[in-house]
């Protein structure tokens, strides 16, 4: 019976609210981002689509943030990926003004893809050294008056809900403009919605975890191997015990 329940309100409700509250979002977005601030519209109307969604999934939220992460600065925060869910629960509740590094294929899907260019988000090309070269610059340009970057180092959901090695990406990008990397432990959107599948579990807990940023200043190249290892180890000590 709970089974046929969740296929009912996963079609008959949650996905029509899903549906309706990304369009109205993204139209928002564009249209406040070509006439309006970006710093603004690409982030405030994301923030609560994010809410509503996980409302609309019946999700217990728990946020656990952290007084040493400035509002009003730029950061790089790094998160495990456990599945689609991290984008909701990170937008609607870490209360920092952000824009992502997400995969290229993004850039293809309606509505969403097109905002997301409109509102700066970073798509990553990591097809030779050029090409990503074009993508740190282009994360350097958006990271400014306070605006922080969201990566997952890991490139991918995880499939088994462990965490998967963890990509130099973020950490050049942290390195070279010198800016404090803030890990993020991510609780229970694997248990959401797993990757490979539609099939949704509603009522589930989630949690975001705000760890103290680790500064980069005076670090180089040479350093980037230390703040992955650190990051990580910082990030797995918040994980529940069923994702270590």
């Amino acid at each position: 019976m709970k089974t046929v329940f969740s296929f009912l309100y996963q079609w008959l409700i949650f996905t029509p609210i899903l549906v309706i509250v990304t369009i109205i979002t993204a139209v928002l977005v564009m249209c406040g981002c070509t006439i309006g601030k970006h710093k603004f519209w690409g982030y405030v109307p994301p923030k609560y689509w994010s809410k509503i969604v996980c409302r609309a999934a019946l999700c217990r939220i728990k946020v656990k943030p952290n007084p040493k992460v400035d509002p009003d600065k730029s950061y790089v925060f790094v998160a495990n990926h456990q599945g689609a869910f991290d984008i909701f629960l990170t937008y609607g509740y870490l209360n920092q003004n952000i824009k992502w590094v997400q995969k290229a294929e993004l850039r293809k899907l309606p509505f969403v893809g097109k905002a997301s260019e409109i509102a700066g988000h970073v798509f990553v090309d990591s097809s030779n050294s050029k090409a990503m070269l074009h993508t740190i610059a282009k994360a350097e340009k958006e990271l400014v008056e306070g605006v922080s970057m969201v990566i997952f180092p890991e490139g991918a959901r995880t499939l088994n809900a462990k965490m998967g090695r963890f990509k130099k990406g973020a950490y050049v990008i942290a390195t070279q403009m010198q800016l404090p990397i803030v890990p993020i432990t991510l609780n229970g959107p694997y248990n959401v919605l797993k990757r490979n599948t539609s099939t949704m579990h509603f009522g589930k807990t989630m949690e975001i975890i705000v760890h103290d940023p680790i500064p980069t200043e005076g670090l180089n190249a040479d350093d980037i191997q230390r703040l992955i290892d650190e990051s990580r180890q910082v990030i797995e000590s918040g994980l529940w015990p069923e994702f270590r």
